[in-house]
C-alpha cells in the first residue's frame, strides 16, 4: 500500500507513474472522500470544542446552585452527534484504504517505459543456445516418451493442468529442489518451510488481495487459502513487528508447493507443466533497509542466475517495463531461460523490489537505531527456481538425438544416473 497522504497529494503522478495505475472514476473517488472525510474531522472538532465550553458553563452554573438539566441535555446530544459523526468519518476511512488497496507500486525510476512484454529491455544473456536440430522436441513429448511426465492421468485425477511426475522425472524434481535449497543455504539464507494454508490478512499483507482473489484457492469450511507463492507466508513472518537494525537483511530461502488457479491465463502455456494449477518452487526472501533495496535486488537476481549457470542453462535477464511489473513491484528483473524443444524463452524466475509497499500493508518495521522512530522497510523476493520449469529446462536443454536426457553436472550424485533414458 502507498502513504495515502503521498497519494492525495501526488494523484496526478500516481495515475502517470504505470498504465494500470489508477482510473479517472477511483482517482475522482479518492478526492472526494478525503473532502468529505476532513470536512467530518472538522466537524467533530467544531463539536468537541463546543461540548467542552458548555461543559465548563454546566460546571459555573453548577457551583452557583443553578439548574442545568437543559444544558446537560443539550451536551448529551452533542455527543451522540460526535459519535455518529465518527462512524461516518470511520466508514469513509474504510472506502479510502480500500480503494488504496487496489492501487499498484509506483514503478522506479530506473523502470522503462512500455505498456507490454514486448517493452521489456534485455540487461544481459549468458550461456550457449543449442543448435536448431530437427531431433530437438518438447518436454511433453520426451516426457511422455521417457515415462517421466503423465500428463494424461494427472488430468485424470485433478483435471486440466495438472500432471503426475514419475520415475526419473520425480526423482529429478525432488534432487534438485533439494540441491537448490543447499546452495542458498550455502550462501547465508536461512532455510524455511512454510505453512501451506494463510489467512486472508497475509495475502493483504504482500498485495495478492484483493486485487488477485480469482486467481487464488481458498478453503470451504475455514477462512484459509493455498499458497500461490512462498513469498506470503515468508514475508508475513515478520508482520506487525518492529526489528532492530542489526537483524536486518534478513535473508530466507523457502520450499513449498504453490497453488494457482490461472485464471488470467487462458489459453497460455497449455501444454506440458509450464502453466500448472499446482508446482514446486524455491522461493528467496529479503528483508532490507530502504537503503540498501536496490543492492539487495542485485544480490538476490545473481542468487537466482547462480542456479542457473551452475546448471549450463542458458538463460536471459530482461528489465520489465512500466506496463508488464507485477501488482506490487517498483522493479523487476525476470530471468528466461532459453527451450530449445519451443524455439523460445521462458520465464524461469521474477526477482523484486516492493520497496515499502508490501510493509506498509503488513506493518514490518525496523529501529534505524536506539530510540529513534521507527520506519518501514524494503521487502524482495524472487524465485530460484521454479523447480518444474526448471526441470522443463533440463529436459529440453539436455536432450540427445537418441532420445535421452543427459542429467546436469551437480545433480548426477544424488540421482544416481547420468542419462534418463
Amino acid at each position: 500500500m502507498l502513504d495515502r497522504k503521498w497519494v492525495l497529494d501526488n494523484l496526478e503522478d500516481v495515475a502517470a507513474s504505470r498504465p494500470d495505475a489508477i482510473s479517472a472514476s477511483d482517482s475522482e473517488e479518492l478526492r472526494r472522500l478525503s473532502e468529505s472525510r476532513l470536512e467530518l474531522i472538522k466537524q467533530v472538532e467544531g463539536l468537541r470544542h463546543g461540548r467542552k465550553t458548555a461543559s465548563e458553563a454546566i460546571g459555573q452554573k453548577k457551583r452557583a446552585g443553578e439548574d442545568t438539566e437543559a444544558e446537560q441535555q443539550a451536551v448529551r446530544e452533542i455527543g451522540q452527534k460526535i459519535s455518529e459523526l465518527e462512524a461516518s468519518a470511520d466508514d469513509v476511512n474504510q472506502k479510502l484504504d480500500e480503494l488504496l488497496l487496489r492501487i499498484p507500486n509506483v514503478p522506479l525510476g530506473d523502470v522503462p517505459d512500455g505498456v507490454t512484454e514486448d517493452d521489456n529491455v534485455e540487461v544481459r544473456a549468458w550461456g550457449q543456445i543449442p543448435d536448431t536440430a530437427d531431433w530437438r522436441k518438447p518436454h511433453w513429448e520426451l516426457g511422455e516418451d521417457l515415462g517421466i511426465i503423465d500428463l494424461e492421468r494427472g488430468a485424470k485425477v485433478s483435471g486440466s493442468r495438472f500432471a503426475f511426475m514419475c520415475g526419473l522425472g520425480a526423482r529429478l524434481e525432488r534432487v534438485l529442489a533439494n540441491w537448490m535449497m543447499s546452495v542458498h543455504a550455502d550462501d547465508g539464507y536461512d532455510e524455511v518451510i512454510p505453512p501451506y494454508l494463510v489467512r486472508p490478512e497475509a495475502l493483504y499483507g504482500t498485495g495478492q488481495l484483493p486485487k488477485f482473489a480469482e486467481d487464488s484457492f481458498r478453503t470451504e469450511g475455514g477462512d484459509y487459502y493455498l499458497i500461490p507463492t512462498a513469498e506470503v507466508p515468508v514475508t508475513n513472518m515478520v508482520a506487525n513487528e518492529i526489528l532492530e537494525s542489526d537483524e536486518l537483511p534478513r535473508k530466507l530461502v523457502a520450499f513449498s508447493p504453490c497453488f494457482r488457479a490461472e485464471a488470467g491465463a487462458a489459453g497460455r502455456d497449455t501444454r506440458g507443466i509450464i502453466r500448472v494449477h499446482q508446482f514446486h518452487k524455491v522461493e528467496l526472501v529479503r528483508i532490507e533497509r530502504p537503503e540498501d533495496s536496490l543492492r539487495g535486488l542485485e544480490e538476490l537476481t545473481a542468487q537466482a542466475e547462480k542456479i542457473l549457470q551452475l546448471l549450463n542453462l542458458p538463460y536471459r535477464v530482461v528489465r520489465l517495463c512500466k506496463g508488464d511489473l507485477g501488482f506490487s513491484a517498483a522493479m523487476t528483473y525476470d530471468l528466461e531461460v532459453w527451450l530449445p524443444g519451443q524455439q523460445r524463452w521462458l520465464e524461469i524466475s521474477s526477482c523484486s523490489t516492493f520497496t515499502d509497499f508490501q510493509a506498509r500493508r503488513a506493518k514490518i518495521r525496523y529501529r534505524p537505531a536506539a530510540g529513534e522512530k521507527p520506519g518501514f522497510v524494503h521487502t524482495l523476493n524472487g524465485s530460484a527456481l521454479a523447480v518444474g520449469r526448471t526441470v522443463v529446462a533440463i529436459v529440453e536443454n539436455f536432450q540427445n538425438e537418441d532420445g535421452s536426457i543427459t542429467v546436469p553436472e551437480p545433480l548426477r550424485e544424488a540421482m544416481k544416473v547420468d542419462k534418463i533414458a
